[in-house]
């Protein structure tokens, strides 16, 4: 169902193209955040992405993800962006469809070229921080939300402190299928809301965890990683190791927020099934 374009985002519009006076229509586009939008001008289409107000999930900034996108303009990894205002980021829209489920585990020698090359970008200057995010999960969740095992998992990990850097470099940090399209014969990744600049080993672990890569498949990316990093395999998969609970806590962290967000019971399945795994750890 399309829909008249936002005032705000009308004038964001015109200002970065002036030509296009006629108001175009706007097509809501599924996804977790649910605040993407397709739009159609007369002479181009373009992605908009609105601030979420007060269901904004921690960790996602749209200025911050503006700024990361034209640092990254020239390495042909992310869509264009072309401005943004106080509610919305506007950029362009990356014709091509994004990958099947199948299509991703064939991919993962390529993604690995593309992981390579966003990790050979400048620093962005966004350092991403898990237990300052992790902390505002917890702040922002209602009370009776909170459990036992979320609070020693908090404890655990805040005493263990995170993971020493491999080595500094930009990671998206929400790839999958989905975030992947196929253009111009070549793979570009989507939806930069949650990156910054943060360990290589961080990236991997989260790629492997979203996508519930089996042991084949992992070995398969990490030996593919560690040669076109030049990063000895045996000591990033130790390292992947050591951020998988930190990344098990985030997701379950996310799942319990949208779920209290919501009220939609997919979330709060996903969240009991990661309150489960987390307390069976040590």
């Amino acid at each position: 169902m399309t829909s008249s374009i936002n005032r705000e985002l009308q004038q964001l519009i015109t200002q970065q193209f002036p030509a296009a006076q006629a108001a175009g229509a706007v097509l809501p586009l599924e996804g977790l955040s649910g605040n993407s939008m397709k739009v159609s001008l007369p002479d181009r289409t373009l992605l908009a992405r609105r601030s979420a107000g007060v269901w904004q999930m921690p960790g996602v900034n749209r200025q911050r993800e503006y700024r990361i996108l034209r640092k990254l303009s020239a390495s042909g990894l992310a869509p264009a962006v072309y401005g943004r205002s106080c509610h919305w980021l506007l950029m362009e829209w990356l014709p091509g469809e994004v990958l099947s489920a199948a299509e991703f585990e064939r991919a993962l020698e390529p993604l690995s070229d593309i992981i390579t090359e966003l990790h050979r970008q400048p620093l962005t200057g966004y350092r991403l921080q898990l237990m300052p995010l992790l902390m505002s999960y917890w702040q922002r969740s209602q009370p009776s939300g909170r459990n036992l095992t979320w609070l020693r998992a908090l404890k655990r990990l805040r005493h263990r402190g995170e993971p020493r850097p491999l080595r500094l470099a930009v990671l998206h940090m929400d790839i999958h299928s989905g975030n992947l399209v196929g253009t111009d014969n070549r793979l570009r990744l989507i939806d930069w809301e949650y990156a910054g600049d943060g360990d290589i080993a961080l990236e991997l672990a989260s790629l492997i965890d979203m996508n519930g890569l089996n042991e084949a498949q992992q070995q398969r990316l990490i030996a593919a990683c560690a040669l076109r990093q030049n990063i000895d395999s045996g000591r990033l998969s130790r390292q992947i190791q050591r951020w998988r609970p930190w990344l098990l806590l985030l997701a379950t962290s996310w799942f319990e927020l949208r779920w209290q967000q919501t009220g939609e019971n997919h979330f709060g399945t996903l969240a009991a099934a990661g309150w489960q795994r987390l307390s069976q750890l040590n």
